[in-house]
């Protein structure tokens, strides 16, 4: 039986008379000190090693005593009262709110009652591990989608016809095209077909938008006010109409002369991606905005498409303003000469002054 130290006057504690106590004083004693401890706010006690035997409190019973009684009457009745297994300690569970350094951080998550360990989005899995890092001789995914310039600039035709073969090759298409009915209301509203004329060996294909009403008549491109311009054009670049190749990015005419739709173009461009496989020209002048952007895929101004060299599949592309719009626009004549003579240095055709 060991010891116990008196205490104070508040607890009622018998004093140590130096007689044993009988098993009553012994009940009544521990708890006085159980409520002592209650009223401290200690709610557990570490299980001793005999049958009275406990692990000495860190402050004694009178400490809390005094902190106890110096606190208001109205906390002390506010205080509730304690369940029998208080003293058993109560199930806890870590506030995600009070985490030590080294713990993993939680996150709540509101489709279940529990916490889940946030992911470390820094970390790579090592499945993964190998797709991140791309070697040196695999390309990246943006090389594959868009290839450079330079790539496309090296697509070629393909192998080439001879000349003799040129010719009937192109009367074949013209045939088939002649035959053509996939556009609706240009096939019910054309007189005939504009297939395209000039020299099958021609190293100079001039592209430009559609037929017109003259064109619809007679069946050749550029034989109207806007042919005539164009036939100035080439005589002043020192060739003629037998010395280069024209057509048009449609072969019937649109109603009212107006642009090509979307849908036209992409049922008719096709008869004329055959005839420049055929032709397989070293230079294309596209004539327009149409013929540009349907050739070269773009959907930039001629204003920032001039006045140098594109590639299409291993021609050199030259984009200048349609005669049509020198009619409408004559001071634009200028700047189509100019195209024109970079055009012609660039063939290597010195003009005359």
């Amino acid at each position: 039986m060991p010891n116990l130290e008196k205490e104070s006057e508040s607890d009622s504690v018998p004093a140590d008379t130096g007689h044993p106590l009988s098993h009553n004083e012994m009940a009544n004693l521990v708890e006085q000190r159980l409520e002592s401890l209650r009223r401290a706010g200690l709610t557990h006690l570490p299980k001793g090693t005999g049958e009275y035997s406990f692990e000495p409190v860190q402050r004694s019973e009178s400490q809390a005593e005094n902190k106890t009684e110096s606190r208001p009457e109205s906390t002390k009745a506010a205080q509730p009262e304690l369940p029998d297994n208080a003293l058993a300690g109560p199930a806890t569970k870590p506030s995600p709110s009070v985490v030590s350094e080294s713990a993993p951080s939680y996150v709540a998550d509101n489709r279940t009652s529990g916490l889940q360990e946030t992911p470390d989005v820094t970390a790579v899995p090592s499945s993964l591990a190998a797709q991140s890092a791309p070697s040196a001789s695999t390309p990246s995914a943006s090389s594959k989608a868009a290839p450079p310039a330079e790539a496309m600039a090296t697509e070629s035709y393909g192998p080439s016809l001879p000349a003799s073969e040129r010719a009937t090759a192109l009367k074949v298409l013209q045939e088939e095209v002649a035959r053509c009915t996939q556009c609706d209301e240009l096939a019910s509203t054309r007189s005939q077909t504009v297939f395209g004329v000039g020299n099958p060996s021609t190293r100079l294909v001039l592209l430009g938008e559609g037929p017109g009403a003259d064109e619809d008549r007679i069946g050749e491109p550029f034989v109207g006010a806007a042919g005539q311009l164009l036939d100035k054009i080439i005589s002043a670049c020192s060739l003629s109409r037998s010395d280069v190749y024209i057509l048009n990015t449609v072969k019937c005419r649109p109603p009212g002369n107006r642009n090509p739709s979307q849908s036209e173009l992409a049922n008719c461009w096709g008869y004329a991606e055959r005839q420049l496989e055929i032709l397989q020209p070293e230079f294309i002048c596209c004539l327009g905005s149409v013929a540009a952007r349907t050739l070269l895929k773009t959907t930039l101004s001629i204003g920032k498409l001039r006045r140098q060299l594109h590639s299409y599949r291993g021609s050199r592309v030259l984009v200048t303003y349609h005669p049509a719009y020198l009619l409408r626009t004559p001071s634009a004549k200028k700047h189509v000469w100019e195209d024109m003579q970079f055009l012609m240095k660039e063939m290597g055709i010195e003009l005359s002054k």
